[in-house]
């Protein structure tokens, strides 16, 4: 007699089975993806915050020196590490962009006013930032933003960041001010008053596509 050496605990799954596991991967993966997506953009955001205030503490210190601010980077010993994602503007003054196109940085021909993201690691023509300060008006002096540094070089200074944090089409864009401001909800910025040395996101590209 034939013993039948079937046993029930060994039957693989069945395909019912099966597609339902893959059906709730699925979903799983749609709704953490995204969310993954956007954490890892607001973290790019952090160095835009991190090097402006770092921009606002050397333009400080310069200024407890000399009794004035600074229109150039490299007067004030502002220099972000390479690997920098933003391109930033110090001033609106005529000077020298620092291109970080190549592996060595060219020594700059006179006062840098801008520096460019490092596009010899992240490719791209690494050109000189630009970025949207309409949603940021300053409270004092009565002036246009970047008027400011032209007409009261000795009292404030105006900075700002532009980068591409989800690799997207659009820009994200901060300032930074030695003065007072107040930011409005326009472009997917945040209303509100801004301090004196606090980088504000005049265009979020994370929060708006």
């Amino acid at each position: 007699m034939r013993v039948s050496r079937f046993n029930p605990r060994n039957r693989g799954f069945t395909l019912i089975e099966l597609m339902i596991v893959v059906a709730i991967i699925g979903i799983l993966a749609a709704i953490a993806i995204p969310n993954f997506l956007k954490f890892q953009a607001r973290s790019k955001q952090s160095e835009a915050k991190t090097n402006l205030k770092a921009l606002y503490t050397a333009q400080k210190s310069f200024f407890s020196e000399k009794d004035r601010y600074s229109d150039f980077a490299n007067e004030i010993g502002f220099s972000p590490e390479r690997g920098n994602r933003y391109g930033y503007i110090i001033s609106a003054a005529a000077g020298s962009a620092e291109s970080r196109t190549t592996a060595a940085i060219a020594a700059p021909a006179g006062g840098v006013t801008t520096i460019s993201y490092d596009a010899f690691r992240f490719g791209g023509a690494g050109g000189v930032p630009a970025f949207a300060v309409a949603n940021y008006t300053p409270t004092a002096p009565a002036t246009t933003v970047f008027g400011v540094q032209g007409t009261c070089p000795n009292c404030n200074f105006f900075a700002g960041a532009s980068g591409n944090a989800d690799n997207e089409a659009t820009t994200d864009d901060w300032v930074i001010a030695g003065f007072e401001g107040v930011g409005a909800v326009s472009g997917c910025s945040e209303a509100g008053n801004v301090s004196s040395g606090t980088p504000y996101n005049t265009r979020n590209d994370v929060a708006c596509d």
